[in-house]
């Protein structure tokens, strides 16, 4: 029988461990509602609580990725209204998600979109993605992250320009200011991603978590401090098997078998 309500967010975990989140409302160019952000918290929550996958991938479709958050649910809101939903509780779930995320984003990444894609740790982006912050253009401000994570990634000046223009960039734009990790051609948005994320799948999955929480806590904090918790990570890793087994592959000239222990 026909799902007449199909899941707004679907989740395939592959064999070499890496998991593919897709986001599903072609109807409205994917744009994100309550329903969406609460499937998102929920598989990623899941995610990363299993020892099997190792790397996710989160992408919006080969049309677009999102165009931003949908204003029906919040053009006739209050501020009390808005505080007592505390999204900020389910955009946590990815931000903290122990996993390496991998946004493929093609087409439109806007606001709650362009916000969604910069919680992931890389991006990988369609020559023709389109990436912008214009809730100024309504009356308002980016409120997931967007004026932070985008001040941090690509600096004050192109920040301020795209937050208080509203302006639209393209991935060639966002791959010269440092927002993306790489583009590609649209056809190819994807498999890269999902190459990248069988690369990583495939590397000890204590140190791939331990660079990841290492790199993003340090970067807030004095480079001293930041260098400590560096320091003590590194030295934690030495008690993983893991860490044996790489270097004993590598004196025995083989391919190195990582469980994550």
């Amino acid at each position: 029988m026909t799902n007449a309500n199909p899941p707004v967010v679907t989740l395939d975990i592959q064999d070499n461990g890496v998991a593919v989140v897709c986001i599903h409302r072609p109807d409205v160019k994917n744009a994100l509602n309550a329903q969406v952000r609460e499937a998102l918290a929920e598989h990623f929550r899941a995610l990363a609580r299993r020892q099997d996958v190792r790397a996710i991938v989160l992408t919006g479709g080969e049309q677009f990725f999102v165009a931003g958050a949908d204003i029906k649910e919040f053009a006739a809101a209050g501020a009390i209204d808005m505080y007592r939903r505390h999204t900020e509780y389910l955009w946590e779930a990815i931000s903290r998600c122990p996993k390496p995320v991998i946004a493929a984003v093609n087409g439109f990444a806007l606001g709650g979109g362009c916000e969604l894609a910069m919680h992931c740790d890389l991006i990988v982006a369609g020559e023709s993605a389109r990436f912008a912050q214009p809730e100024v253009k309504l009356g308002l401000m980016p409120g997931a992250g967007g004026t932070q994570r985008l001040v941090r990634a690509v600096g004050k000046f192109q920040a301020m320009r795209i937050a208080l223009t509203g302006c639209m960039v393209s991935a060639k734009e966002a791959l010269a200011m440092g927002m993306l990790s790489e583009m590609v051609s649209d056809d190819q948005t994807l498999p890269r991603a999902l190459e990248l994320a069988a690369q990583i799948a495939a590397l000890p999955p204590l140190a791939v978590e331990q660079i990841k929480e290492v790199m993003l806590a340090g970067a807030d904090l004095p480079l001293e401090s930041a260098l400590v918790l560096e320091r003590k990570a590194f030295q934690l890793l030495f008690d993983s098997k893991d860490q044996k087994e790489g270097a004993a592959a590598f004196f025995e000239k083989r391919t190195p078998q990582y469980r994550g222990e």
